[in-house]
């Protein structure tokens, strides 16, 4: 409601600022004082003046801050200590209904059906501990670290570190993907399965 209601707000502004003004002239009325207000250009650049933008734009703060960022819901998740294969079903039930765009309803609240039944997902997602240097061993020297089509999330650690390090793209596992895909251990290899997703979790040794 808040974002609806400040979009309305800057609407009306927009339709205002745009909308031609129709002025009567009515001649003077009353003395006449000197606007003592000031400029609102100089107030603005005397604003960016006094801001210690050296400060502001610290590398190492950013950096830190950058290193020290986790998604929403994201946790650490335990080793898998035998390597096993489950299939997870992704039947899912709207909570809210979808509007058709017409102020009709295209599907109402209640629905389930499997996004698999009409979708092919062709990448593969790994998910690892990146604090675990055997996890991390363990993929490097895997098939999946060279494989395009892989896409490597993070359970714990830091994606710019991991980044920095190994020069490829990295994402993480938050909240919604460790609750839909059902994760429990780390490594996880997680691909499609006919119309369900197939979860491999791998216990690494020797690394």
């Amino acid at each position: 409601m808040a974002l609806i209601s400040r979009g309305f707000i800057a609407l009306v502004l927009i339709v205002a600022s745009v909308t031609p003004s129709y002025a009567v002239l009515v001649g003077t009325k009353g003395n006449l004082y000197p606007i003592k207000e000031k400029d609102a250009a100089v107030e603005i650049e005397e604003r960016i003046a006094a801001v210690d933008w050296k400060k502001v734009m610290d590398p190492k703060k950013f950096q830190a801050e950058a290193e020290a960022f986790r998604p929403e819901g994201m946790r650490k998740l335990p080793a898998a200590r035998v390597t096993k294969t489950r299939i997870v079903d992704m039947t899912y039930t709207l909570e809210h209904d979808i509007p058709d765009g017409k102020g009709g309803v295209l599907y109402p609240a209640g629905f389930t059906f499997n996004p698999l039944d009409y979708m092919q997902y062709p990448s593969t997602l790994i998910a690892i501990d990146a604090t675990s240097k055997a996890q991390v061993a363990w993929f490097q020297k895997s098939p999946y670290a060279k494989d395009l089509n892989v896409k490597l999330m993070l359970t714990d650690g830091s994606a710019m570190q991991f980044t920095e390090k190994y020069d490829m793209e990295v994402g993480y596992a938050d909240g919604m993907i460790l609750k839909r895909f059902q994760l429990k251990a780390v490594p996880s290899i997680i691909k499609q399965n006919k119309n369900m997703m197939e979860i491999r979790e791998v216990a690494v040794h020797g690394f």
